[in-house]
């Protein structure tokens, strides 16, 4: 697929699946801004991908700094066409009862109004350019509840919710709203459920988790018009059939 010309802004980009996504899109000829906490990490991305990247440190559950973000965004590129909502975290892992108030509520802070500050600080300028993609890396916790796990479910599911929604107010302005629960992937994220002993997917072995460019070629995929029968839903990567779709073995 080819995206000269085309931007897109990847949140937690700094690593797992975002510093991927940053790789396959640039590959694909996008410019791609990266926006992590973690400035010194998007600056060495930026520094291997080249002029088609920039680097714009963000804590994502401030809004202003998403607005900000994508104002930088768009003075370095001339636009954006595409959102990919991928920042997420997991810790603290503590089931219900022992769970850390503010612990808990950081992640929703981070995994739910993330996703709205991103697509709320982005709607303007894909709607003043006649449409754009907002994709969000979703989960199969969205729809399942998992023990220990209830501010990463809640979160998910909340994101999976503002995805449907998009669609419904946005669909029929040009935005292309869509989400992708990626499964379990080889990523810093499943090291920190390893560590914590607690549920099943804590027992995984590292061989069972998909290698994070899986999820971003299926991120660039989604961007085509193949993908345009799902928009408003959340594909799966469990799904073999989406996995031919996307040309992974």
């Amino acid at each position: 697929m080819d995206l000269t010309g085309r931007t897109v802004l990847i949140t937690g980009a700094s690593r797992g699946i975002g510093a991927e996504a940053a790789r396959v899109f640039a590959d694909s000829g996008a410019n791609v801004a990266l926006v992590a906490r973690s400035a010194d990490s998007i600056a060495d991305l930026a520094g291997e991908i080249g002029k088609s990247a920039v680097a714009i440190p963000c804590d994502i559950s401030r809004y202003w700094e998403v607005a900000q973000a994508v104002e930088n965004c768009v003075t370095a590129f001339g636009g954006l066409d595409i959102l990919i909502n991928n920042a997420g975290v997991i810790e603290p892992i503590a089931r219900m009862d022992e769970a850390d108030p503010e612990g808990w509520g950081q992640v929703i802070d981070i995994n739910l109004k993330g996703v709205f500050h991103g697509m709320r600080a982005t709607l303007p300028v894909m709607e003043n350019a006649g449409g754009g993609t907002i994709l969000t890396v979703s989960s199969g916790a969205a729809h399942n509840p998992i023990e220990a796990w209830s501010h990463y479910c809640a979160s998910k599911a909340g994101a999976a919710m503002l995805t449907m929604c998009l669609h419904k107010e946005m669909g029929d302005k040009g935005i292309r709203a869509m989400g992708l629960s990626p499964g379990t992937v080889a990523t810093q994220m499943q090291r920190e459920i390893k560590a914590s002993g607690i549920n099943p997917v804590s027992q995984l072995d590292w061989s069972d988790h998909i290698p994070p460019d899986w999820p971003a070629k299926a991120l660039l995929w989604m961007c085509s018009p193949e993908a345009d029968a799902y928009l408003g839903e959340e594909i799966s990567l469990r799904d073999e059939g989406i996995r031919k779709k996307v040309g992974l073995v």
